[in-house]
C-alpha cells in the first residue's frame, strides 16, 4: 500500500519518520490546494500530482550536497515554473501533542467570517476557528493532509509577557486530543522560542506551494 503524505505526517507528529536514507519520496498531492516539499532528517517528501520521474532527474541535476537538493532554490524555482504555483517561506515544522484540562486563557471564541484572521486563515486552512485574548488571537485548522494546524498573534502592546508562549499551549488543550503543528519561520526566532517553550518540537521543514491567483500571464487560479 503506498504511503501518502496523511500518513506520513501522522506518523511523524508520533515520533516515526521516514528512513534516513537520502532518498526523496513523491507522492501525490492530498488535494488541489495542498503541494510542497517535506525535509526531515536525510530524506525528504514531495507531494505533486507532476510526474515522479522528472522530479527526481530535476534533482539529480542539482549541483549541491544531495541531502539538501529538495530545499535548494534552483530545485524549488524549477518546480515551481513547472506546477504553475508560488511559494510563501521555508518554514521549521513543529508539532505537540494535545495536553487534557480547560485552557487557562481567558479566550472567546469569534464567530466572524470578516474577522481578518479567518480570512487569511481560510485561504490555507479548513474548519478554521479562532479565539481572541486580551492581547492576542489563537487560530485552529486543518491545513496540509487534514493535519491540524495553530496559528497565534500577539499585539505589539501585549509582547514580552509570554502570551505567545500561554496561546500556543492553549491550541494542545483545544485540538481535542489531536496533535497539533505549528510552521515557525527559521528567521523568527522569537516564535521559535514560544513554540518550543509551549512543547512543540522541530521535526522537519517545509515550503508550500499554492495555486497563483488568476492574473495576466497566469492561467491558474488559488484553490
Amino acid at each position: 500500500m503506498t504511503e501518502t503524505l496523511r500518513d506520513i505526517l501522522e506518523a511523524a507528529a508520533h515520533g516515526i519518520f521516514p528512513a534516513p536514507d537520502g532518498g526523496t519520496t513523491v507522492v501525490p498531492q492530498p488535494s488541489p490546494r495542498d503541494a510542497g516539499v517535506f525535509a526531515f532528517t536525510a530524506h525528504s517528501v514531495i507531494a505533486t500530482d507532476e510526474d515522479p520521474d522528472w522530479v527526481h532527474a530535476t534533482l539529480r541535476a542539482q549541483d549541491c550536497d544531495a541531502l539538501a537538493a529538495t530545499m535548494n532554490a534552483r530545485f524549488l524555482t524549477a518546480l515551481m515554473d513547472r506546477t504553475g504555483r508560488e511559494s510563501d517561506t521555508i518554514d521549521v515544522m513543529t508539532v505537540a501533542s494535545a495536553l487534557p484540562g480547560e485552557p487557562p486563557l481567558a479566550l472567546t471564541e469569534l464567530d466572524d467570517p470578516a474577522h481578518p484572521r479567518v480570512v487569511s486563515s481560510r485561504r490555507r486552512r479548513d474548519e478554521v476557528r479562532v479565539w481572541a485574548a486580551e492581547g492576542g488571537v489563537l487560530v485552529l485548522g486543518r491545513g496540509v493532509a487534514g493535519r491540524l494546524e495553530v496559528a497565534v498573534e500577539v499585539g505589539e502592546e501585549a509582547r514580552h509577557r509570554g502570551l505567545g508562549r500561554e496561546l500556543a499551549r492553549c491550541a494542545r488543550q483545544l485540538s481535542g486530543g489531536e496533535p497539533v503543528w505549528a510552521q515557525v519561520s527559521a528567521g523568527n526566532a522569537r516564535s521559535m522560542r514560544a513554540f518550543q517553550a509551549a512543547g512543540y518540537r522541530p521535526v522537519g521543514s517545509e515550503v508550500l506551494l499554492s495555486a497563483r491567483p488568476r492574473s495576466a500571464g497566469c492561467s491558474r487560479s488559488r484553490s
